[in-house]
């Protein structure tokens, strides 16, 4: 004897029950109104007929007469009767088609809020927030089996991500340490006191300048899989114009050998603060002013600026040049991204600067925007979350 199970509560199962149960509803109500209009036909039929029938029925041909007057008299009601009716089913079945609609509208929003609620969590999930879940609740029915796939995909897309991240960091980590070698034999090789050839010094040098290329690669890679792994720590409050001030010291020898026009950071509203890691928030202006010096042309400008609104603190970077064109603009946020040589005059970058400085800014809950202006240009954005003033800041 087979066991009798418990059928299994599934979505299509309910559809079933509940738009069963509402064209139940809706036929029910449809009878009732037409019993309603029907009622009222019978009683007027039941009233007297109109007109004025022979008082006496006095010979047979007075009686078939009448008979013949009743006759008509019932047809004619029984007419009248019938397009009542047939009013009235009309009348009700456009009633009560629309509200079935009505009905079916609120019911099946009601029946897939969960798949809404569902593709909103989903979109909400990114490459930086993947260790967020569903986590849906309710039966075990096809909307449960679906949220459960997606946090298995997303637990997956995870461990995915947090490998190809290890690994980068651990391989940038792991080649410094030969490029320490090579350099360190590099240098042994040049020290040696007997006559080095020209060719040979010529050929160190270039080798040296490319071990530094590797080397900021490498340090790019390590700043990036920082970034994007795992939480900030160390968070202070910090002011963006100090950030600005100390990048611009540090460069003044760079910026006057290209003879660049740098507006002050000091005409920076000191009001722009925002809290996170001082080593990355460095970095990250930092490389923006390193991208304004080594991307402008001779003699150019560099123009810096900050806004501060109720939650965001911005810092506004922008240098003059030629028109460039928005899309290979918004490129240069990938890693090995860069504009054509006629802009860069230089070779010496790796394409991860901003990649690094989206990065950093998205860990901190900001955003990078990247505007091409229209007399020539670029103009870099950053937009954070924005923080108190110290009070020894303000005092």
């Amino acid at each position: 004897m087979r066991k009798w199970r418990r059928p299994v509560r599934t979505v299509r199962l309910r559809f079933t029950v509940l738009y069963g149960a509402m064209f139940l509803l809706s036929g029910i109500g449809l009878l009732v109104i037409t019993n309603l209009v029907g009622l009222g036909g019978t009683r007027t039929s039941q009233s007297a007929p109109s007109g004025t029938p022979p008082v006496e029925p006095a010979t047979l041909a007075a009686a078939t007469d009448r008979i013949t007057w009743l006759q008509t008299q019932l047809s004619d009601t029984h007419a009248a009767q019938s397009r009542q009716l047939l009013i009235g089913s009309a009348v009700a079945l456009v009633v009560m088609g629309v509200v079935s609609v009505v009905l079916g509208r609120v019911i099946a929003g009601r029946v897939l809020r969960p798949l809404r609620m569902i593709t909103a969590a989903t979109r909400r999930i990114s490459a930086d927030n993947l260790h967020e879940r569903l986590a849906a609740q309710g039966p075990a029915d096809e909307v449960k089996d679906l949220a459960d796939t997606i946090d298995e995909l997303l637990e997956r897309l995870e461990s995915s991500f947090d490998a190809q991240r290890r690994f980068v960091a651990n391989a940038s980590h792991e080649l410094r340490t030969p490029l320490a070698t090579m350099r360190a034999s590099l240098d042994v090789a040049l020290a040696k006191p007997e006559p080095i050839p020209a060719q040979t010094a010529v050929l160190a040098d270039r080798l040296r300048t490319e071990l530094d290329q590797v080397d900021r690669l490498l340090e790019g890679f390590l700043t990036l899989a920082r970034t994007q792994h795992g939480a900030l720590a160390d968070r202070t409050t910090l002011s963006l114009r100090q950030l600005a001030n100390a990048a611009l010291h540090a460069r003044a020898a760079d910026i006057t050998s290209r003879h660049l026009a740098v507006d002050p950071a000091a005409a920076i509203d000191d009001s722009a603060w925002t809290q996170g890691n001082r080593t990355l928030l460095t970095r990250m202006i930092d490389n923006v002013i390193d991208n304004a010096i080594t991307h402008n042309h001779q003699g150019g400008w560099i123009r810096l600026a900050s806004t501060t609104g109720a939650r965001t603190a911005q810092l506004v970077v922008e240098t003059g040049g030629r028109v460039l064109d928005q899309e290979q603009v918004d490129s240069l946020v990938r890693p090995f991204q860069r504009l054509s040589a006629d802009r860069t005059h230089s070779g010496t970058g790796s394409g991860l600067g901003l990649s690094i400085v989206a990065a950093i800014a998205a860990a901190h809950g900001g955003t990078l925007d990247l505007q091409a202006r229209p007399e020539g240009g670029l103009r870099v954005a950053i937009s954070l979350p924005a923080a108190a003033v110290p009070a020894e800041a303000a005092a």
